[in-house]
């Protein structure tokens, strides 16, 4: 491996750690949002008795 390769590899892999950071961030966002529109649901559906 030449001298001048492992900076970019070290950059190739802080981008694909990123990705995956922001790609499970999104993730989780994305389930919680679905899990309180879940609750907001029944509860609504619990005041209408």
């Amino acid at each position: 491996m030449m001298a001048t390769e492992w900076p970019l590899l070290a950059l190739f892999g802080l981008a694909l750690l990123l990705l995956g950071g922001v790609t499970v961030g999104v993730g989780y966002l994305t389930w919680a949002e679905w899990r309180d529109r879940r609750r907001r649901q029944q509860m609504g559906k619990r005041l209408r008795r």
